[in-house]
């Protein structure tokens, strides 16, 4: 076992998630925004590492954040099951009794923080974008009612559980850091709920959307499914495009998931990326913050989206699209 931290002394818990053996990027936004909490609670910073063979990310992680790492190696872990993350980090949390524990905001990041905050009967605040201080307490920001309203939010207890938008902080990246240390621990750990069968990947391998150079994206805003029509032919004007869409539209089957751009969907980052009646969601949002120059169209002049926009077009698509396929074909001509 590893040295309880001394009297007094706080600690941050940072979540890693990986991969087929490879580091989630997330993990070093993770960083980032652990040493920006740090700034207001000093802390030491440790990454939780969990799986069946950590050697090599634990190497990774030390090397690129010079943060400290405790590895738990889990022979029944070779792939993730959130009931054994739930217990093992339980226990890490007794020993070590963090004043934060941050994991991303992604599908894992959620089911996990979520199950840790009625285990531990602790606060959890998700989906937070950047933090600040009010009255002496952190204060963590996060977006509600589909991006319109900021929401700062603190908490009175300890320890809090927070999930962070992925791409709402830099990636940690320090200069000349000390490579971290590794401890790492053996644990034989059954579930007694939830057994993992294997990965199944999607039939499609198309890769089109993470590719494309111009992606046209489709929301709630454009009404009907007839609609797409238009998103289509809209793309058609630019080479090398590519259709997406926003969850509901997935959900709704009007787009094969493949499609879907989000959270829960695709991260993409193109040069030129058009959102048609997107509101703007942070879970949206997530998946195309990489791009390089968004234009948004949207009938409502409070969207969110046009708060990550260089161009914003107030206007139903429905006028603005058809209206702008006749400008272009008389240029055409």
């Amino acid at each position: 076992m590893g040295k309880m931290n001394k009297p007094g002394q706080k600690s941050i818990f940072i979540i890693a998630e990986h991969n087929e053996n490879k580091v989630k990027p997330v993990l070093f936004e993770l960083a980032s925004c652990a040493y920006k909490i740090k700034k207001y609670c000093p802390a030491e910073i440790k990454v939780i590492l969990l799986g069946n063979e950590t050697e090599k990310l634990s190497s990774e992680i030390t090397h690129v954040t010079g943060l400290d790492v405790v590895a738990t190696e889990i022979n029944e872990l070779a792939l993730f099951n959130p009931e054994i993350y739930k217990k093992v980090i339980e226990d890490l949390a007794a020993e070590f009794l963090p004043s934060f524990i941050i994991a991303g905001h992604t599908p894992r990041g959620l089911d996990v923080a979520s199950g840790l905050a009625v285990r531990m009967k602790a606060a959890c605040i998700t989906g937070i974008e950047s933090l600040g201080e009010t009255e002496g307490k952190i204060c963590f920001r996060r977006q509600i009612f589909y991006g319109k309203i900021d929401a700062h939010v603190t908490a009175d207890s300890e320890p809090l559980i927070i999930t962070v938008q992925p791409g709402a902080f830099e990636p940690f990246k320090p200069e000349n850091a000390a490579t971290g240390k590794v401890e790492t621990r053996r644990v034989n750990y059954v579930p007694f709920f939830t057994h993992e069968k294997g990965i199944r990947r999607s039939i499609f391998q198309d890769s089109s959307i993470s590719e494309a150079k111009v992606i046209v994206s489709a929301g709630n805003g454009i009404g009907e499914k007839e609609n797409l029509d238009l998103v289509n032919r809209f793309a058609a004007v630019f080479p090398g495009s590519a259709v997406g869409g926003s969850r509901i539209i997935v959900d709704r089957g009007w787009l094969e998931y493949r499609q879907q751009i989000g959270l829960t969907g695709a991260q993409v980052a193109p040069e030129l990326y058009i959102a048609c009646g997107i509101s703007g969601a942070s879970q949206h949002l997530a998946g195309m913050r990489g791009s390089g120059f968004v234009v948004a169209i949207n009938k409502d002049p409070k969207a969110a989206i046009f708060n990550e926009s260089d161009v914003c077009v107030v206007e139903d698509i429905n006028k603005f699209i058809p209206a702008f396929l006749e400008e272009y074909k008389k240029k055409e001509i």
